[in-house]
């Protein structure tokens, strides 16, 4: 029997039950609870907290670049400290650009270069002082010496940087020569740095021989060359009668060490050393143990220097034989010449 001719009853009873469906099932939805609502309302709060903030922060930032109130108009908005050779013109030039600007525009690093970049300033500091002023803080540079380069004056600090002498002010210095606009900056302040030993030095051993100095030659590195003033004196008489006393300075040749007890052996022994041998016009200390007096002229007096001090009698001895032997040679030259004369 074909299965379309068997009664379809009999079939639905014989299929198994498993392949059937007895009902159908149904689909529980869950409704939107109380926890739902919780983290929607949280997520609510934080998404408009977030887009608040953005409108503050644009609003404030817009406000602050582009209020009246934040702007840079006055020169008086701009404060200056630490200037004294430093003109206020100068600083407030370097601010022109930014008239008319919020503050918070101001490219403060820049600004900060440039006026580091003028003459006497050696650093700088620059800050915003909310709401619409600029603080300007100066350290200027301190000159140590004068330099003279053929006629022209000027002073120089310790790093060689030359410095024009400001309109109005007292400065008591030694001066420097030797040290030229054209030279590199590093050998500049290299050669400073031996002047700043030796005024150290020649202070800490004498208390007030700065005072005594009156000009340093520091053309060669290895060779500190001062004059000194306040060893010996010279009495002229004028036409009136009436007698004159000088300062005669004297050239010392320092070397380029141990200034300090060179210029104690100066001090201490240059009265014997003037006794001995006249007028004292300079002296070489640089070689060790040994004291060359009046190097330029023909009769060279080399003096032998014991530690501390030379020895005053060394000294004595080996100058009166230079004179010696000088007062010889003139009698013998007197004496030819006498009896040249009276040979015919």
């Amino acid at each position: 029997m074909d299965a379309e001719t068997f009664p379809q009853e009999i079939l639905a009873d014989e299929e198994p039950k498993y392949l059937r469906r007895q009902k159908p099932l149904e689909i529980k939805r869950r409704k939107f609870g109380r926890r739902g609502w919780n983290s929607f309302f949280r997520v609510s709060v934080w998404v408009g907290a977030g887009l608040a903030g953005a409108w503050l922060t644009y609003a404030g930032g817009h406000f602050l670049l582009t209020a009246p109130q934040m702007e840079l108009i006055h020169p008086e908005q701009v404060g200056i400290s630490g200037n004294h050779f430093v003109s206020r013109t100068a600083v407030l030039e370097t601010f022109v650009p930014d008239r008319g600007k919020s503050i918070l525009r101001v490219p403060i690093d820049e600004r900060r270069e440039q006026i580091e970049s003028l003459p006497w300033v050696e650093r700088a500091t620059v800050r915003r002082a909310l709401p619409n002023r600029i603080q300007v803080d100066i350290v200027e540079r301190t000159p140590i010496a004068f330099l003279r380069e053929g006629s022209n004056m000027s002073l120089i600090d310790a790093y060689g940087v030359i410095l024009n002498p400001p309109l109005r002010a007292d400065f008591h210095f030694p001066v420097v020569t030797g040290i030229f606009s054209g030279m590199p900056l590093d050998e500049r302040e290299k050669r400073m740095q031996l002047f700043q030993e030796f005024s150290q030095q020649v202070e800490d051993a004498r208390p007030g021989a700065m005072n005594r100095v009156s000009e340093i030659d520091l053309s060669d590195a290895n060779d500190l060359t001062a004059s000194v003033t306040g060893l010996q004196k010279s009495t002229s008489t004028l036409s009136d009668g009436s007698t004159k006393t000088a300062d005669l300075p004297v050239t010392v040749h320092f070397g380029n060490t141990d200034f300090g007890g060179k210029f104690t052996t100066l001090v201490d022994n240059f009265a014997q050393w003037r006794a001995t041998a006249g007028q004292v016009d300079s002296v070489d200390l640089r070689f060790s143990r040994e004291a060359v007096v009046n190097p330029e002229i023909a009769a060279v007096a080399q003096v032998p220097v014991a530690e501390p001090l030379p020895p005053a009698p060394a000294v004595q001895r080996h100058v009166e034989r230079a004179h010696r032997s000088s007062v010889a040679s003139a009698h013998a030259k007197r004496h030819r010449r006498v009896a040249h004369r009276e040979s015919p």
